[in-house]
């Protein structure tokens, strides 16, 4: 994308005033989307997105300045200013550039620039046209497709070059049903780090469907009750109060500010032997996969809890370095415009050696949580407070009728204490999580789990 030669240049001269270290991030990125709304598709977008950031560390000071062009004068000029009203310290030179291999290539099978607007809309429809055969009780269908193909390239003064090649695809179908005046939403939005192949994976018919199936049953929705029950989390989706009330805390930017629960709390045991979760990037394929991260540091798996005991913890190259252990590949931007920050990949609480239904026959009266919506966590307590937009009551081990107005409350190293029950069906969950005011695609993943008792907020009389 730029020559050896430049970038050296270019390091060169953000080291110039005496920095500790400079690095260099470059980006090609091609998007297209579509979106339909009431059996229209409505916008049909696509975009190029080129340029640079250049990254100043001196001490604990760090600088960022970014460009939209790539030569090597707006390089140099990006530079000067990154390292400007840094204090100048001891001169330091550029190492020799050494490649860096990426941990794993996500293969494209059908490419997604190869395919034209009009069969991407044409997905859009088969989509809309299965949700509404559903049921007449279908008001509404939203459906976007969007795909991107992004380059990176990634050198720093240590000597480090990289680079990535991704391409993701991701297809989402929200349904409104309406009876009665009561309104209620299904939603599945599968995504991977491939080609165009995820809808003969995932067919747009069956994602119309599902979502349609959830907003309709929904509707006949009792008030939730309130008081501490046992709740078992659907597999996939479930993954998310792990990815909230775990994964966060684990972030190394939080544990060095001491601001995290799990603060050096490192070899202490959270939970039973059967909890296992990994966050990991080199999944073939998944959503929240890559070969590097956005630092050039190839992608990892990472065991946070080994048998219950926590071990781990997720670092970009600075919270490393203030942690004294090597960096895991966590260091994310959304964009050339935005600096790394320590985040998630493909966090998974891994299978266990229980039945699914069995979970669900053993539990008298509890509560089935199918799907969380928004919800809040405090990393400095790890209190929570979760929505669950799909969830069920479980009487004399059967599902009986769909709830409304759950919520989940809780703290997480409480909840890793109360599971009991871990199934095989592991499922996993494509999501867009923020921080920071920055956005990362990211997976959850999960079996059944049961929870022995749990909080759960209601509106029943």
């Amino acid at each position: 994308m730029i020559p050896d030669r430049t970038i050296r240049r270019v390091l060169a001269e953000a080291l110039s005033g005496g920095a500790d270290y400079a690095e260099l991030f470059v980006e090609d990125r091609r998007s297209s989307a579509l979106r339909l709304d009431d059996s229209r598709v409505e916008d049909v977008t696509a975009g190029i997105d080129v340029g640079a950031g250049i990254r100043v560390v001196s001490g604990e000071r760090a600088t960022y300045a970014f460009t939209n062009l790539l030569s090597a004068e707006a390089l140099l000029e990006s530079a000067r200013a990154a390292r400007a009203g840094l204090e100048a310290g001891e001169e330091k030179s550029v190492a020799d550039l050494r490649r860096v291999k990426p941990s794993v290539r996500n293969k494209v099978r059908i490419v997604p620039e190869d395919v034209g607007a009009a069969d991407k809309a044409k997905a859009l429809r088969i989509a809309d046209d299965a949700a509404r055969s559903m049921s007449s009780a279908v008001r509404q269908v939203s459906a976007t497709y969007a795909d991107v193909h992004q380059k990176v390239l990634i050198a720093n003064s240590n000597g480090h070059i990289a680079t990535d090649d991704r391409t993701r695809v991701r297809f989402v179908v929200q349904v409104v049903a309406a009876r009665d005046g009561i309104i209620q939403t299904g939603f599945e939005a599968p995504g991977h780090s491939g080609g165009y192949e995820l809808l003969e994976a995932r067919p747009p018919d069956e994602l119309g469907r599902r979502a349609a199936i959830k907003a309709v049953a929904m509707l006949s929705a009792k008030p939730s009750p309130a008081g501490e029950f046992p709740v078992v989390l659907a597999p996939g989706t479930g993954g998310v109060l792990i990815h909230e009330a775990c994964g966060h805390g684990l972030e190394a930017d939080t544990l060095v500010k001491d601001a995290s629960v799990y603060a050096n709390r490192h070899g202490e045991k959270f939970g039973s032997d059967i909890v296992n979760i990994v966050d990991d990037g080199t999944v073939p394929n998944a959503w929240g996969s890559f070969g590097v991260d956005d630092e050039g540091t190839p992608s990892q798996r990472t065991v946070l809890f080994e048998n219950g005991v926590l071990v781990g913890h997720l670092s970009d190259l600075r919270s490393a370095a203030k942690i004294g252990a090597p960096p895991t590949g966590n260091g994310r931007r959304q964009a050339y415009t935005h600096v790394p920050i320590v985040r998630m990949t493909n966090t998974n609480l891994l299978p266990g050696p229980d039945d699914d239904a069995e979970i669900v026959r053993s539990v008298k009266r509890g509560v089935y949580a199918a799907t969380f919506a928004g919800g809040e966590v405090n990393p400095a307590t790890g209190n929570f407070v979760f929505g669950m937009s799909e969830a069920y009551m479980i009487e004399n081990g059967e599902l009986t009728h769909p709830i409304k107005g759950a919520q989940l409350i809780g703290n997480g190293p409480r909840v890793l204490g109360a599971i009991e029950a871990i199934a095989s069906d592991f499922t996993k969950w494509e999501g867009v999580c923020g921080k920071d005011g920055q956005h990362a695609p990211v997976t959850n993943g999960m079996p059944t789990v049961l929870l022995s008792r749990m909080t759960v907020g209601g509106t029943e009389a």
